[in-house]
């Protein structure tokens, strides 16, 4: 039977909406991804068809492997009653009987480290996705250089001032923004790609195999800055909650992964016919009179980029709360259908703070990258190893089916941690240090209150004697 008008339009219209909220992080990774692999301060690989072939290759493949594979097809699955997220997943793996009191006790540290880091990303993305985007207005004259952070600034204050509308309706109105947005990222790609095919070849992964055994040290470095490539998908995770998982995969699958890999490989092509552009390959993919259109385009997409990991902390914060981590805060649920849909102002304000801190800090995309990725890499590997505890105990899946599958998924989620830990003293000691101060209000919490339910329980009349004596 085939489904029904209705439900086919509620169908498009929530993976419209999820285009919106959930897929605006990941999305806007073009803007800085391979800039910074090719155009970096410190390790730049230098622009040459094997290194262009090898990096495009390297992205092809963890898109595919990391997004589509293990959070698109696997990790969605392992919800908890609807939500997605570290905290929900650690849930889920603590409604095991099988786990011992030891293992209870690492389980619950890991998910707080995890959703600590988290925390770090979700205030670094906003400041780096709407500076990557602003800072197009550099390549067309620098006259606008020194407008770059107010603008940015002022375009952060209004994003986080309109939170209290929800997801929903936000969705709705940036539904066909990124429509738009990922349109335009395939047909820029196409365009080049058309004129250099060559880098189709790297679609074969023996390049990117190929690019690490030649330059294993500069292919390490490479891959840290790779990994902006796939950012969004910790996130995508956690907006679970707002849509479900079935409009996600689909907008994943239909527009934003075709989109996205074209969008890279026409960037490798346009870098192969002229390396100069390196000084910016997104921006530059665009003819001349279409600069402007596509910085204001870039703008509104990086905004709705802040979305994804916005309403990813809140999701995050009302889970913590829940298992008893958190103080309860305000929380104004947003609509009348779906529960996870919710506004938090206090969250709002103080993750508002943070993110403005770092933009007057960094003050720069490319300063800005430096801190970017070992916050949500280690949140990544986390993340693995809870649902290889899921897909063991839940999921029936024999130990020789999910240890390798999962042991390959740390693999490469340890392989990007530790690429990004090089760049710890060039900014990625802010997200340690977000994410150490919010572990320590997370356990302090927790065990403040496991101290004074011990104090009152110490004076309390037994149930059974109070039951006696009335």
């Amino acid at each position: 039977m085939n489904a029904s008008p209705d439900r086919t339009q509620k169908s498009l219209t929530l993976v419209l909406a999820a285009l919106g909220v959930v897929y605006g992080d990941i999305g806007t990774s073009p803007l800085y991804a391979l800039r910074e692999v090719f155009g970096s301060e410190h390790h730049p690989v230098p622009i040459e068809t094997a290194n262009v072939l090898g990096i495009l290759s390297l992205v092809f493949w963890a898109l595919i492997v990391v997004v589509s594979v293990k959070y698109v097809a696997v990790v969605l699955r392992a919800d908890n009653h609807g939500e997605g997220g570290i905290m929900a997943l650690m849930a889920r793996v603590l409604s095991q009987e099988r786990l011992g009191p030891s293992r209870r006790r690492i389980v619950i540290m890991l998910g707080l480290i995890g959703t600590a880091l988290f925390y770090g990303d979700g205030a670094i993305t906003p400041a780096i996705s709407v500076l990557s985007a602003v800072e197009g207005l550099e390549v067309a004259t620098d006259a606008f250089k020194p407008y770059i952070v107010p603008l940015t600034v002022a375009i952060l204050i209004a994003l986080f001032m309109v939170q209290k509308q929800g997801t929903a309706r936000m969705g709705a109105a940036f539904g066909p923004i990124m429509l738009l947005w990922f349109s335009t990222l395939a047909l820029l790609g196409a365009l080049e790609i058309a004129e250099n095919p060559v880098v189709l070849k790297a679609l074969w992964p023996g390049y990117a195999f190929g690019f690490l055994a030649s330059h294993p040290k500069l292919g390490f470095f490479a891959l840290g800055a790779v990994f902006l490539a796939v950012t969004g998908a910790e996130a995508l995770y956690a907006d679970m909650g707002h849509f479900g998982r079935g409009p996600i995969r689909r907008a994943w699958f239909g527009v934003v992964l075709p989109a996205l890999l074209v969008n890279y490989f026409g960037q490798g092509a346009l870098l192969l016919a002229d390396p100069t552009t390196v000084r910016n390959p997104f921006y530059l993919l665009a003819p001349g009179w279409a600069l402007l259109p596509l910085v204001a385009l870039a703008t509104a997409a990086t905004v709705i980029a802040s979305q994804a990991v916005i309403t990813g902390v809140y999701s995050i914060t009302s889970q913590a709360i829940q298992l008893g981590y958190a103080p309860r805060m305000t929380i104004r649920h947003t609509s009348g259908a779906a529960m996870g849909q919710i506004y938090m102002p206090g969250i709002n304000l103080a993750l508002l703070v943070a993110v403005l801190a770092l933009v007057l800090t960094f003050r720069s995309s490319t300063n800005l990258a430096a801190a970017y990725g070992i916050a949500v890499s280690g949140t990544m590997i986390i993340t693995t190893l809870f649902a290889y505890l899921v897909a063991r105990f839940d999921w029936g899946w024999r130990t020789a089916v999910a240890l390798p599958v999962f042991a390959a998924f740390v693999l490469i989620d340890a392989a990007f941690f530790a690429a990004n830990t090089i760049k710890f003293a060039e900014g990625g000691w802010f997200p340690i240090a977000f994410g150490s101060v919010v572990l320590l209000l997370l356990t302090t919490w927790k065990r403040g209150r496991e101290l004074l339910r011990a104090r009152f329980g110490a004076g309390a009349l037994p149930l059974d004697e109070f039951a006696r004596a009335m």
